[in-house]
């Protein structure tokens, strides 16, 4: 196998989590255009679409279900049309997430909850039902933050504990599932890119992320959908249990 038919996806099925906006849209546009089959999964049914066209236009297949990451039933539903579609699952990114920023003095526990529920929680769902039903080996990769790795200065700790928790979730799934199952288990760890999360951020909080990261921008999505392409190709096949900033250098100073 050459070193450039190491990227391809071709033949493999993959799964993606948040699949109705933002990176999720990246995400599943950039493995449809590395040859991969796509199952969609969000809770806003109707705008899967707009995704799935994307897949259609870079020649791949695609189906989609309604899918709330903190049911496990949801989660089990996901993966089972995957292998009632193509026969397969052999991809899954756990994209689905939500973010918060409120003062920890007023956080309620309902709030706090919440999150970790989606985050946290809802990744080990789907990632258990993955490796239940995955047969001959795989490439799971969590979307955790740099916000696990440092702080960004705003009042996030529900966010940034479910994180940081997503990242020691991909070290120990890695621990049990890459020799036995032949699973590896990977995390992205995204600094500020263009999203509906990043929308809702007041304009000198962007201004700061700015001078704080040392590329002096935000990222382009598909900078970080490329990352993902390599990390579930056979071009990372000995890559497992690690955690990769796409972030300009935000965490590096």
């Amino acid at each position: 196998m050459g070193v450039l038919d190491r990227f391809k996806l071709d033949g493999k099925v993959a799964v993606v989590t948040g699949a109705s906006s933002g990176l999720g849209v990246a995400f599943a546009q950039a493995l449809a255009e590395a040859g991969a089959d796509l199952v969609l999964g969000a809770r806003r049914e109707d705008r899967m679409a707009e995704t799935g066209a994307l897949v259609t236009s870079a020649g791949r297949k695609w189906v989609a279900l309604k899918t709330d990451v903190t049911k496990p039933e949801d989660c089990a539903a996901l993966i089972a049309l995957a292998i009632e579609t193509y026969g397969r699952v052999d991809i899954l990114v756990n994209n689905a997430g939500v973010g918060t920023a409120v003062p920890s003095t007023r956080e309620t526990s309902e709030e706090f909850r919440s999150v970790l529920e989606t985050n946290l929680m809802g990744c080990y769902w789907m990632a258990q039902e993955f490796a239940r039903q995955n047969v001959g080996g795989g490439s799971i990769v969590n979307i955790s933050s740099v916000l696990g790795m440092r702080t960004g200065g705003l009042p996030q700790a529900a966010y940034s504990s479910s994180k940081a928790a997503l990242i020691g979730l991909t070290r120990d799934l890695a621990a049990q599932w890459t020799a036995r199952k032949g699973i590896r288990v990977n995390a992205l760890a995204p600094g500020f890119f263009p999203s509906e999360m990043s929308d809702h951020l007041p304009a000198e909080t962007i201004v700061l992320v700015k001078k704080l990261t040392p590329a002096g921008r935000l990222g382009d999505p598909m900078e970080l959908a490329a990352t993902l392409v390599w990390l579930v190709s056979d071009a990372a096949s000995y890559v497992t249990g690690t955690t990769i900033p796409v972030d300009g250098g935000f965490v590096s100073p």
